[in-house]
């Protein structure tokens, strides 16, 4: 199979690309950077009109700017939101072009999807609460769907907090938590919705090549854990302490609006992908840690 990745040099991309190329698919990274570095069987292109041979079977959609990397001035989110839609509709644009458009777009989305949450135990079905990070994946989604008029199989992958050691959230939290400094985060009564890398790139190559799944998906691990239970697993995963709890209204003081990402509560559940038999990896957050961390 023929696949396109837009974003595939992110942190995602890094792991899934290569995973792909090993399992016999021809693949193609397009990416805005000029000679971007990708896994050796992986070809890359800067342009959609430099892609050349086949067309493509499907297209995997990761590309859109960091949404932790830095606060949600008014300038950031515009950027979060556009990088998204520009990229996401320009593919779409590209498929309305061709004869015969890929069979599927399997497109990135997240769990911010849902908004504030609390203990409710989140399903596909879920309605969402409002609030930023609802917009901007509601967009993205819509953006995405559009393709479905083209008789493209559309999936929307709502991702979790991918963990793997060398990127992500985890990376960012190694730190603190080796020098003894880590610690919850506000109350840690919320839910964290974690997933190892290893299986939201599983996840990708399952719905890719799942030709009867469709529509959204939730992706995190099955076993979700709160802020605390996390936070106590990780430091016995380090053998370091952690007595250093971070109140809410300082998080609130250093990140602004973007402190919505550590404190909002999201008990997400991947209802339809156990129900139509993907097996995770690693469902139990232990496990994960082990294998990330040794």
């Amino acid at each position: 199979m023929r696949i396109l990745v837009s974003g595939g040099t992110g942190f995602i991309g890094q792991a899934l690309c290569p995973q792909l190329a090993q399992e016999g698919h021809d693949v193609v990274v397009w990416s805005r950077q000029a000679n971007p570095d990708v896994a050796e069987g992986v070809s890359a292109i800067q342009r959609l009109d430099e892609l050349s041979g086949p067309d493509p079977d499907a297209v995997i959609n990761l590309a859109g700017a960091s949404i932790a990397d830095g606060r949600w001035t008014e300038a950031r989110k515009r950027l979060l939101v556009d990088s998204r839609l520009e990229t996401t509709g320009k593919l779409v644009e590209w498929m309305r072009a061709m004869e015969s458009p890929p069979k599927a777009l399997i497109s990135a989305s997240a769990v911010g999807y849902y908004g504030e949450q609390g203990d409710r135990v989140i399903t596909e079905d879920t309605p969402p609460t409002s609030g930023f990070t609802h917009d901007l994946c509601d967009q993205w989604e819509n953006e995405a769907l559009k393709a479905e008029a083209l008789g493209v199989r559309v999936c929307l992958v709502r991702t979790g907090v991918v963990l793997d050691r060398d990127g992500g959230a985890l990376a960012k939290m190694l730190l603190p938590f080796k020098l003894g400094t880590g610690g919850r985060l506000g109350s840690g009564e919320h839910y964290f919705p974690w997933i190892h890398r290893a299986d939201i790139v599983g996840i990708y190559q399952w719905l890719v090549e799942n030709e009867q799944a469709s529509g959204a998906y939730n992706a995190s691990a099955p076993k979700p854990v709160t802020n605390a239970e996390f936070t106590r697993a990780l430091g016995r995963a380090l053998k370091r302490p952690t007595l250093l709890p971070m109140p809410e209204p300082v998080l609130r003081l250093l990140f602004g609006e973007m402190s919505e990402l550590l404190l909002v509560s999201n008990r997400m559940m991947p209802k339809r992908l156990l129900d139509e038999g993907f097996e995770f990896r690693y469902p139990e957050l232990k496990q994960a840690l082990h294998a990330i961390l040794g």
